[in-house]
């Protein structure tokens, strides 16, 4: 599933390119419903990325991950084998110790799934909620909604 394209980083929204491949497909060649799953959380993952927050790195030098903690997905039409595909995401709201993120997945200009999704930072060695680290909240600001 990883791609040579760079992905599209802008204030309001994150857009990762994807093909889909064989391997993301079911026996009719379209892509199995939770394999959007995994594009979305790919394109988060790239999006701390390229803010400069590799997951590794928040786990080791601050003991903190990202758990899913809610999800609300519509999936409005089939995506198919070689399928070039933009994944979107933009913050839809920042709290203390979670973010809920607004989440589509596109083909061209035709809109194939969205989802909301409830991200909570999670204190590996407390296995409790956490504050997300201040320098975090202050790149991420820009970006969410109004």
């Amino acid at each position: 599933m990883s791609t040579t394209v760079r992905p599209e980083v802008s204030v309001a929204t994150f857009r990762w390119p994807v093909r889909v491949y064989y391997e993301d497909t079911d026996a009719g060649g379209i892509v199995y419903y939770a394999n959007f799953l995994r594009f979305f959380e790919r394109c988060r993952t790239e999006w701390l990325r390229a803010l400069g927050f590799a997951q590794r790195e928040l786990a080791a030098e601050h003991g903190l991950q990202f758990v899913v903690a809610q999800l609300a997905i519509d999936y409005l039409r089939p995506a198919r084998l070689d399928d070039m595909l933009t994944i979107e995401a933009r913050i839809a709201e920042l709290a203390r110790s979670y973010l809920v993120f607004g989440q589509r997945a596109r083909r061209g200009d035709e809109l194939l799934a969205q989802a909301t999704v409830k991200v909570a930072c999670v204190d590996t060695r407390r296995g409790a909620p956490a504050r997300l680290p201040a320098d975090l909240v202050s790149r991420l600001q820009p970006t969410a909604a109004a």
